[in-house]
């Protein structure tokens, strides 16, 4: 059984690793604030792109792009996929980096013609350690998502659409719907379907002929590069912010199981410390006794003689 100095010891340091979990529960708590705000500013601007996008098919009808999924009947293209992987920097956030290294390697297991993108320090590192080839790392990206830096990301991948070099292109990410549900997505973003541009909306409907120039076509290809940016960024976005709530779940956690271990270890430093004083206030009752047998020993051979 341990002794009350090492209980002491132990429950000291509980405190100090506590003092550590709840600093990272409030720092997580802040950038999570943070890069939501960021986010709501700039998401107006990529939904009436969408919205533009959306209307271009609505009035012009058929169009043809290479970034456009080819009409229904033919055979989608196949051969390289693109996975742009976004994990974290660093670790304490639960299983969030697990499960996004999970949801790609099955991936690459369906399809093992791949070229991997890696965002996250964490995820480099573990494609390196199980000597997965990386084509590129994007450094410091995982912990502060960037309108620049999407636009980054989107400029390589397209650079290696156009030259045929990816036929297909995913973002495997963490999608936090809210606080209690985040769940792990692989979304193609190249190339587009053409079915999630033309769904019905609740958008009054066009019928006047709209003009475009120098054409349809090439109004379209330079309206994309912007969607697919907005759409990274908002994956580095939600990444972020899964990271961040995983942490603050985390961080809560070991701040609950540390008062838990303070409580079960204050309670038997009690019981020891009790055991202490009460075997002191027996030996000292023990000493009294005796003594007062021997004074009264002696008081009797006196009186004897």
């Amino acid at each position: 059984m341990p002794s009350a100095r090492e209980i002491r010891v132990r429950m000291n340091s509980i405190q100090q690793t506590r003092k550590i979990t709840n600093a990272m529960y409030l720092i997580s708590s802040a950038k999570l604030r943070k890069a939501k705000q960021e986010w709501d500013q700039t998401r107006p601007y990529f939904q009436a792109l969408k919205a533009e996008v959306k209307r271009i098919f609505r009035t012009s009808g058929h169009v043809e792009s290479r970034y456009l999924y080819p009409d229904e009947g033919e055979l989608p293209p196949d051969g390289t996929y693109g996975f742009l992987v976004i994990t974290a920097d660093k670790g304490l956030a639960g299983a969030y980096n697990q499960n996004v290294l999970k949801e790609a390697h099955r991936l690459m297991q369906e399809h093992p013609q791949t070229k991997l993108f890696v965002v996250g320090e964490y995820g480099r590192q573990y494609f390196q350690r199980h000597q997965v080839p990386i084509e590129r790392s994007f450094l410091y990206t995982a912990q502060n998502p960037t309108m620049q830096r999407a636009r980054e990301i989107t400029a390589e991948l397209l650079d290696r659409f156009d030259k045929g070099e990816l036929q297909k292109i995913f973002v495997i990410y963490t999608d936090m719907k809210n606080s209690l549900t985040e769940n792990v997505s692989a979304t193609r973003i190249l190339p587009f379907h053409r079915s999630a541009f033309t769904a019905p909306t609740d958008e009054k409907r066009i019928t006047e002929p709209f003009e475009f120039f120098p054409s349809v076509t090439q109004v379209l290809e330079n309206i994309v590069p912007s969607y697919v940016s907005g759409f990274i960024y908002s994956a580095l976005i939600d990444s972020f912010c899964s990271e961040q709530n995983a942490r603050m779940t985390a961080m809560d956690a070991a701040n609950r199981n540390a008062e838990k271990l303070l409580g079960e270890l204050a309670l038997a430093y009690n019981r020891i410390r009790q055991a202490a004083i009460t075997q002191e206030i027996t030996e000292v009752s023990a000493g009294a006794r005796a003594q007062k047998r021997k004074r009264q020993k002696q008081h009797a051979q006196g009186r004897e003689s």
